[in-house]
């Protein structure tokens, strides 16, 4: 009883904060950008298909199982160990998938520091995101941490500040009469859904939803949960998808959808917004907050995902020569994997034809994987409410089991929509070989499942010799 008069309860605030910290970011504005204001049309879609019902399950989720492994426990609860183990590794994959595409933005917004056309240069993209890649894992091998505090103060001035300060100018470009690259008449909210090409770009829209079971391990600590938690959910859930959409429209309207750069492309609207204003001295400040806010947020999702799976490695045996941790606690031999499968992965940009070409073909993938992982958690969602009724959650879905039905079968079939959507490229995009594009996605998903169903086997089998 002492220690709960101590312990002070999150509140409301804190919570929407730490939601809007895990899910906004820049990295995917351009993207949903280019479809002009049929953004919207999209992101409501995407809301009410997957993000919604992500939040609400990983929130019963979380404060119903709130053990370090996260998701690892709640399928392996659900499903048994193997289902567990490629859950995880689903979860490490997508963010690995996941590395090149936020550092050749960071390398593309680096880049108006010294020659703006180098964030069209694929040589250029590859070498940068290699140094930073590396330069960042040393770092955490050597130990260093960025806290908490840095790491929120990291995103509040990378992300949170330049999002909204786009915000205020696109706002004050369109009240002011300035001409305006998109058409605002209502038949172009609804999108031309004829042809799954113009659909492609709807599975990186989900992709910019996710993140925020990162927060919902957090529900059991808020007062009145039952009350409170929703209560946060909501006005955050309205927040992160205003801000999405707003800013986005605000890169639309001062850049022709053709001339879109998906790299490089925020910083060319703030840049035609300061010529416009008379404040072309802030440009170079917007680039290094940019640029420190999400070295900031890649530095703690190297070291994070990677701690996850040496937690399901070990409990499932797998890996054992990656098992080592350094003196300094760092999982060093899983963070040189992880390092090796990056510069394959990294090798696109000297494949496809342009960057935007390769800044696509690893989203796709990032976010097909990504999709894998959270039908998983769906699905483990809806079998604990049946096998572990008892088994309190400090939050549980409104609705009973009917809610928990509904909130599933939403995020089930967004998830497989989406991936069968992210095989047809993109209209706006020239890819030159649509085979190769496909074959890549395929192989990498099968890569991604295939292989930790191949190490569990090995690892059963040097258990249990002769099997």
């Amino acid at each position: 009883m002492e220690l709960s008069k101590k312990h002070k309860p999150l509140s409301v605030f804190s919570l929407i904060m730490m939601n809007v910290i895990a899910v906004d970011s820049l990295r995917n504005l351009t993207v949903s950008a280019s479809y002009g204001v049929a953004l919207v049309f999209f992101y409501a879609i995407a809301a009410v298909m997957f993000y919604i019902p992500c939040v609400l399950v990983a929130a019963e989720l979380a404060t119903g199982w709130p053990q370090t492994g996260g998701a690892y426990i709640w399928v392996r609860e659900a499903f048994g160990r193997r289902w567990g183990f490629l859950a995880i590794w689903l979860q490490w994959g997508y963010n690995v998938v996941f590395y090149p595409t936020i550092l050749s933005f960071i390398a593309g917004t680096l880049a108006y520091l010294v020659n703006p056309a180098l964030a069209s240069n694929n040589i250029y993209m590859w070498v940068m995101v290699l140094v930073m890649y590396w330069g960042v894992t040393f770092i955490n091998c050597m130990g260093v941490r960025i806290s908490a505090k840095v790491s929120v103060l990291g995103a509040i001035l990378g992300t949170m500040t330049p999002m909204f300060l786009i915000i205020a100018l696109g706002l004050l470009w369109f009240l002011s009469g300035r001409p305006c690259q998109v058409d605002f008449s209502l038949a172009n909210f609804i999108p031309d859904t004829k042809h799954l090409g113009n659909l492609a770009f709807l599975i990186s829209l989900i992709f910019s939803l996710m993140g925020m079971e990162m927060s919902a391990i957090h529900a059991g600590e808020v007062d009145n949960p039952q009350k409170n938690y929703h209560r946060a959910l909501r006005y955050s859930s309205i927040l992160i998808w205003f801000s999405l959409v707003l800013s986005s429209l605000s890169i639309a309207i001062v850049i022709p959808q053709k001339e879109l750069n998906f790299v490089s492309g925020l910083i060319d609207a703030f840049s035609l917004f300061f010529k416009a204003y008379h404040l072309t001295w802030m440009l170079p400040i917007i680039v290094l907050s940019i640029s420190i806010g999400c070295m900031s947020e890649v530095s703690t999702w190297v070291i994070g995902p990677t701690r996850g799976l040496l937690i399901a490695a070990k409990d499932s045996s797998v890996l054992r020569p990656l098992h080592h941790v350094n003196k300094k606690g760092a999982p060093v031999g899983l963070l040189i994997f992880q390092g090796i499968i990056f510069t394959l992965l990294s090798s696109v940009f000297l494949l496809m034809p342009t960057v935007n070409s390769s800044y696509w073909i690893l989203t796709a993938l990032t976010s097909q994987v990504a999709l894998l992982y959270y039908a998983l958690v769906f699905a483990a969602a809806i079998r604990l409410r049946y096998s572990a009724p008892m088994v309190q959650r400090a939050y549980e879905i409104p609705g009973g089991k009917p809610g928990m039905w509904l909130a599933v079968i939403l995020g089930i079939t967004s998830c497989f929509i989406a991936i069968g959507v992210g095989f047809q490229p993109p209209a706006q995009l020239k890819i030159a070989n649509v085979a190769y594009y496909e074959a890549f996605l395929i192989g990498g998903l099968l890569l991604f499942c295939v292989v930790p169903l191949l190490l569990l086997r090995h690892a059963r089998r040097q258990e249990v010799p002769g099997v």
